[in-house]
């Protein structure tokens, strides 16, 4: 959706694209950014190399051999030529009147070499001078799923966006991405930004805020520039919209990767989270945790509290649940007596346990009339403020595999409680030696929006950052 005035819409809405530089014979970028041609975009090339041309051509893309020769302005712009021939395109860019570019050249100041700095010296005074928005250099651009402009073939198109991601790293951009989409939280808005010589993370952070296409932000940050900047626009995007942020470069030996990455300086690490502490952001350490928490936060009700209702399926497993959820502080409380009362009356206790965690494959036994009579007195419980649920790759797998109708009649309980219910709710089903299956219906736990997680560690962990940012 347009973000009306804002100076990054024209760049984040694009109707005409043009890649310059591209070679073959992969003619990577364009072949990335068919699906806008497709959408009924205008996607053309600029190159001059004589031999590229009847590639490019060969793709179905019109090429000139100058931005001046375009018939219409650039809304957004891919630059991949070599870093002595960066500012000359910026130049043409700047005459063009393009709104913006991302520079996937590199070679600039996070080398240290004395070139690399004067001409990213050069193209910042050049952008600065222009207003013009340049995205990095040294960097992957922009993923826009909707209109189908990307930084990867890999990642998909889609107009379901939910989530908004900011990456200081072009890996981590593509990666999450990737993982995301798998995970059920398809993108909105993607940008690598790299080095970051013009926009840092305040001014896509900014936009992200004010799109109603993005309920949820996620950046990867190695450094900023702008402190005060960052802190201020951070803090009044967590009040709109959950931000979760995962700092690069929180060891020494990391810290001066970042310098050698994206020429950033990674402040000391208790100073970064305690300004997301103040600003109402959610610290993570790694790409599974951001996945995780953004999971619980997009897709379940907050935790009212940290007391919870642990449903496993044997008595092992019921141990191990409770370990990894009470290490992540959170409690496990006793269920109130009108609870127990309830459970008693038709709970099996031979090889079962109606405690807090409850031990139930043996009371369950594949009914979902029993499972949804368990949800709701669990849930009706004031001792208890979230469920966890496992599902067992061991048992219900095998069900569900014989039965397919089983395991829709398992999704329609879940679904079903977490719609009426106003407690957080996450499920674990760890892959065990069902890996492949296990993956393969994934997916119909996520179109349903019931948070899955692999173990009980990440569901705990995911559950503890989710009330942290609950109780902010």
């Amino acid at each position: 959706m347009s973000v009306t005035g804002h100076r990054l819409d024209r760049m984040f809405n694009p109707r005409v694209v043009a890649v310059i530089g591209d070679k073959g014979p992969g003619y990577t970028w364009l072949r990335n950014n068919m699906p806008f041609k497709e959408h009924g975009g205008a996607l053309y090339s600029v190159q001059l190399d004589e031999k590229e041309i009847p590639g490019i051509e060969a793709l179905g893309v019109t090429n000139y051999r100058s931005l001046a020769d375009l018939p219409e302005p650039v809304d957004y712009a891919v630059v991949a030529v070599p870093r002595k021939v960066a500012p000359f395109v910026l130049k043409d860019l700047i005459a063009n009147k393009a709104a913006g570019a991302g520079f996937f050249t590199s070679g600039f100041a996070e080398t240290g070499e004395e070139l690399g700095i004067q001409l990213q010296e050069q193209l910042t005074q050049m952008a600065r001078e222009a207003s013009f928005n340049l995205v990095g250099p040294n960097c992957m651009g922009l993923y826009l799923p909707r209109s189908g402009v990307r930084f990867s073939a890999d990642v998909p198109v889609t107009a379901e966006g939910r989530v908004g991601f900011l990456s200081q790293s072009g890996t981590h951009g593509i990666m999450f991405s990737l993982v995301a989409s798998a995970n059920g939280l398809p993108i909105s808005r993607c940008a690598s930004f790299g080095n970051a010589i013009v926009l840092d993370a305040s001014d896509y952070l900014e936009y992200l805020m004010l799109d109603d296409d993005t309920e949820i932000i996620g950046i990867y940050m190695e450094g900023i520039r702008d402190g005060r900047r960052f802190f201020e626009t951070l803090k009044a995007a967590s009040a709109r919209k959950p931000v979760v942020v995962w700092k690069g470069g929180q060891t020494d030996a990391g810290a001066r990767a970042t310098m050698s990455h994206t020429n950033s300086l990674a402040g000391p690490r208790a100073v970064w989270e305690g300004m997301l502490r103040q600003c109402g952001a959610v610290a993570t350490n790694s790409l599974d945790e951001t996945i995780d928490v953004m999971k619980m936060l997009l897709n379940s009700k907050l935790p009212q509290g940290p007391r919870m209702a642990l449903l496993a399926q044997t008595g092992g497993q019921s141990v191990s649940i409770t370990d990894a959820f009470g290490k992540a502080g959170l409690e496990i409380p006793r269920f109130t007596d009108d609870t127990y009362a309830q459970l008693g009356e038709f709970f099996n206790i031979v090889g079962g346990s109606y405690q807090n965690p409850l031990d139930m494959a043996g009371t369950i036994q594949g009914n979902m009339e029993t499972l949804d009579r368990i949800l709701r007195i669990i849930n009706a419980d004031a001792n208890v403020d979230a469920i966890t649920m496992e599902l067992s790759a061991m048992f219900a797998a095998r069900q569900w595999k014989s039965k397919p109708e089983t395991l829709e009649a398992t999704l329609e309980t879940l679904s079903a409680h977490m719609a009426r219910s106003q407690k957080a709710f996450s499920t674990v089903l760890h892959p065990a030696h069902e890996a492949e299956y296990v993956a393969s219906i994934s997916p119909l736990f996520h179109a349903r929006h019931i948070p899955l997680f692999q173990s009980f560690e990440r569901a705990a962990d995911a559950m503890a950052r989710a009330l942290a940012y609950a109780q902010r």
